[in-house]
């Protein structure tokens, strides 16, 4: 199933596609909080900071990109107001969870360094996808002449990729296998995102 088939089809309903803007506004800003809810109490470097602040960030760009559409559409996060709403609120805690279970059985991993490892594959695995699924997104809005825009988002999160790796390379010789880990098992979560997406445009 491809996204760029689902992204227009959402693009042609404004309604709908304020509704995506909102589905992809409230899982940046799951990903802000998860990031800080990883955070040492002490240890905490600048690039941590750097991207929790940019996730933010992201969820209030793609927030404010709504009014572009209709202003009074998706004031909040709740069930009427997104797009498969349940897949869509389990996709990260999912992903966090599985990885988290991976982290413990293969390393044995826990409390703060489980939480450290668990933020560098999740983030990782989801940075991979964004680099996939906002470029897509962008050409279908320039196809359309569409008024709304990611370019910032796309640019900004090649650069969290880029760093993610780099802070995988620090934790680990073998980063590269447990970032494939990390990978797969968003893959599965991802196409499931896909299907429960695809049904509500049915």
């Amino acid at each position: 199933m491809q996204l760029e088939n689902i992204v227009t089809k959402i693009t042609q309903q404004p309604e709908i596609h304020a509704k995506w803007l909102n589905t992809l506004s409230m899982m940046e800003n799951t990903g802000a909080r998860k990031i800080s809810a990883c955070e040492h109490k002490k240890n905490v470097n600048l690039i941590i900071l750097k991207h929790a602040a940019e996730e933010a960030r992201h969820a209030y760009y793609l927030k404010k990109q709504i009014g572009k559409i209709d202003a009074t559409l998706c004031p909040d996060y709740n069930n009427e107001h997104l797009l498969a709403p349940k897949a869509s609120y389990a996709y990260l805690n999912s992903l966090d969870i599985e990885v988290c279970r991976y982290l413990k059985n293969e390393l044995g991993l826990n409390g703060e360094e489980l939480k450290f490892a668990a933020y560098l594959l999740v983030t990782y695995a989801i940075e991979v996808r964004a680099d996939e699924i906002y470029p897509i997104y962008q050409d279908v809005l320039d196809s359309i002449g569409s008024k709304v825009n990611v370019k910032s988002i796309i640019l900004e999160e090649e650069g969290h990729l880029e760093e993610m790796i780099n802070q995988l390379k620090q934790f680990s010789s073998n980063w590269e296998m447990h970032g494939q880990k990390a990978i797969s098992i968003e893959s599965n979560l991802y196409q499931n995102w896909l299907i429960e997406l695809d049904k509500e445009l049915v």
